[in-house]
């Protein structure tokens, strides 16, 4: 009884304080008897055209909320006509249901399912911040043919981060057991070797939360190309800026040709 639920209440910070999407607009999607709250911003240049020409499929972190970015980020893609889907965890915002790690997975799921609907043909790329980059290796893992590449935030590999980083002061007495509890959908090292569509890594130099050795095992696990963009003097949430949104926007041109979509002539 101990350990019932243990990880989720040390890994996942839910909340459901009202926030400003700034802009960005709500969707829910049924989920488990329930909803799934999506909120969904597009860039300037996707306004301007009526429709976006590639979907990002955003995961954000364990304390973090949905409403917060898509509106902010999709500034960042201006020159680009693409959508944001932001989505909220089960328990996290208006997403309802209890906050469990094995709910993480299946609601990805369901948000990929229900954006590829809506995008047709367009390219998807899930793009996963901290934890919620668990979370775009799964769809990337379970819906291969669906996406056009993945980006990934300092992803951390949950099992082997509670087994090597803390366990030693517990003699794995605490840890190992709830390291066997994290859900064998957010085991980052199997999913990245399951993955042969191309990825970007935006790494944190000075990562405090995810130490940089372990964003290492997930980029050395991944098994289809990847380019890694180092966020130079970074922390584990400071915002991608600088030299970086240059190269992410190179490195994202990279991806999509590899998937197979060229860029149109905007």
């Amino acid at each position: 009884m101990f350990f019932c639920h243990l990880p989720d209440h040390l890994i996942l910070f839910p909340t459901r304080t009202p926030i400003n999407p700034g802009g960005a607009v709500r969707k829910t999607i049924p989920f488990e008897n329930g909803q799934l709250e999506v909120w969904i911003a597009q860039s300037q240049l996707a306004r301007s055209k009526g429709n976006a020409d590639a979907y990002i499929l955003r995961f954000y972190g364990n304390a973090d909320r949905a409403e917060r970015w898509p509106a902010a980020e999709a500034e960042m893609w201006n020159d680009r006509a693409v959508e944001i889907w932001g989505v909220n965890y089960p328990g996290f915002g208006g997403s309802t249901g209890p906050a469990r790690l094995s709910k993480i997975g299946p609601a990805a799921l369901a948000a990929f399912d229900e954006l590829r609907r809506h995008a047709g043909d367009q390219p998807i790329v899930p793009f996963g911040t901290s934890i919620g980059a668990t979370a775009a290796l799964h769809v990337g893992a379970h819906r291969p043919a669906g996406i056009a590449g993945l980006i990934l935030q300092n992803p951390p590999p949950l099992r082997e981060m509670i087994l090597r980083r803390f366990g030693w002061w517990n003699l794995w007495l605490l840890a190992g057991p709830v390291a066997l509890q994290i859900p064998k959908d957010l085991d980052s090292i199997s999913n990245a070797k399951a993955i042969n569509a191309p990825a970007i890594f935006l790494l944190a130099e000075k990562d405090e939360v995810v130490p940089p050795h372990y964003h290492r095992l997930v980029v050395d696990a991944y098994a289809g190309e990847k380019r890694v963009i180092s966020l130079r003097s970074a922390y584990h949430n400071d915002p991608i800026e600088g030299t970086a949104v240059t190269e992410l926007s190179n490195a994202f041109d990279w991806l999509l040709t590899k998937a197979g979509f060229h860029r149109p002539p905007w």
